[in-house]
């Protein structure tokens, strides 16, 4: 534990040596916001001198780094503390600290230029690993069809490949293919290297059990036999001629296993991508001393409810959309690109960030377009849209998780090995007894009664 305190130490050293180089200001933004529930939970703090107030913790330093772009702090850093009342697993925490920083008059390859500068240098000072720069980059697309994830880990392969088009496929009688590509959705599969040996009948069931928490209501094997014949879950279906035309699809050889998802795109990409890296765990293929970083770009500005058909930002309200789909806002939002960027390390979000909205027609188009009236978008954002009108500069920046970052630099398998006095998986501190009761007389003083 003193190690990695100590580790996470030099990780923010580091960082504030190199940004201040870079010209970077440090500017300590306020912890007492005000509330704007449009994505995780508030952690709200009652107000004495206004009762029936309440301050908000913020979850991000986002609205008040973009004013200090407004306001001409050219390039702002922090590392700053964040809060989101959600439930916990091993990479997530209520209170969270961040390495923020924003930049004016950049766009996304000036924003990735600096990121790139500064990981080389971490990893360099820390570890004593040479990153050869300029890092991969994958557009959204691309890695959810390649990978099942706009978190690729690339220490491996099991590439997903489209079935749709193979004709065996888009012919069959084999109903779970034909219903999948009959509603629009997709036949995709990965092919396991060796992976026919490894796995045995008992342990496909197992992982199509593993699979329908993504989703799949099942899968199809297909294993490649040693002497280049096919055995599968669907052989009354389909002759060794049509498993021959879908192994080829992979480039399968002797004693590979391919397994195959049939559903919706969205079902089909979470199936075969938590499938492709947790088969490769069990292979012992995801090597700790190996660090594939990339950035994933491109992102899709919106996402649809599947229930309510509502959209909402796939990063958030303020992400700039590509300049070549802003027309596209009002005749075809789900279309549209963000010029926003996602830094990954070995299947992990290790930081994110996006060019924002400077215009203050185009930051209410934005609300607009996600059913936030006018007076809803004064209530909540009007200083920032008060602040627009006084001229913004173009301007961008990026997040990293810090605890997150230290955790996989570490070698940690959860953030809770690096931070000092972590919350357990209740939000409860052990060792303050933390949340707890209060004396009635200061939930008086801030005209709160509790109902049980």
């Amino acid at each position: 534990m003193q190690r990695n305190l100590t580790f996470r130490h030099r990780i923010c050293k580091i960082a504030r040596d190199y940004f201040d180089e870079q010209g970077f200001t440090e500017v300590e933004t306020p912890v007492l916001v005000r509330s704007t529930p449009e994505g995780a939970r508030d952690y709200l703090v009652p107000s004495r001198t206004g009762a029936g107030k309440f301050y908000a913790l913020p979850q991000s330093p986002q609205l008040f780094k973009q004013l200090l772009m407004v306001g001409g702090t050219d390039r702002y850093f922090q590392i700053a503390k964040c809060f989101r009342d959600e439930d916990l697993r091993a990479d997530r925490q209520p209170e969270f600290t961040q390495i923020d920083m924003e930049l004016s008059f950049v766009d996304v390859d000036d924003v990735i230029a600096v990121q790139e500068g500064f990981l080389k240098r971490l990893f360099k000072e820390l570890l004593d690993v040479d990153v050869k720069l300029p890092l991969p980059r994958l557009t959204f697309k691309e890695a959810m069809e390649r990978y099942g994830s706009d978190k690729p880990d690339t220490r491996f392969g099991f590439e997903l490949k489209k079935l749709n088009d193979v004709e065996c496929v888009k012919n069959t009688e084999f109903q779970v293919f034909a219903n999948a590509l009959a509603s629009g959705g997709d036949v995709r599969g990965i092919c396991i290297d060796g992976g026919s040996p490894e796995y045995s009948r008992k342990k496909i069931d197992k992982l199509i059990e593993s699979a329908k928490h993504y989703g799949a209501k099942g899968l199809v094997w297909i294993r490649v036999e040693a002497d280049g014949s096919f055995k599968s879950s669907v052989d009354k279906f389909f002759g060794q001629e049509d498993l021959t035309s879908i192994a080829d699809v992979f480039g399968a050889k002797a004693n590979d296993l391919i397994l195959i998802a049939a559903d919706t795109s969205k079902i089909v990409f979470d199936t075969l991508g938590f499938l492709r890296r947790h088969i490769a765990g069990q292979m012992g293929l995801l090597d700790d001393r190996q660090f594939n970083l990339l950035w994933v770009v491109d992102f899709p500005m919106f996402e649809e409810d599947p229930e309510t058909g509502e959209l909402s930002a796939m990063h958030h309200p303020f992400t700039h959309p590509k300049e070549e789909y802003i027309p596209m806002l009002d005749t075809d939002p789900l279309s549209v690109l963000a010029d926003a960027y996602d830094i990954v390390l070995n299947g992990v979000e290790m930081g994110g960030g996006s060019i924002r909205i400077h215009d203050r027609d185009l930051q209410q188009k934005m609300f607009d377009v996600l059913g936030i009236t006018k007076e809803e978008s004064m209530i909540k954002f009007g200083f920032l849209l008060e602040a627009f009108k006084y001229g913004a500069p173009p301007h961008g920046g990026l997040a990293y998780g810090l605890d997150r970052m230290v955790m996989l630099l570490a070698g940690e398998t959860s953030i809770r090995e690096v931070m000092a006095f972590p919350k357990n998986q209740n939000a409860q501190c052990l060792v303050s007894d933390a949340p707890n009761t209060v004396d009635p007389a200061q939930l008086a003083e801030l005209s709160i009664a509790v109902v049980e």
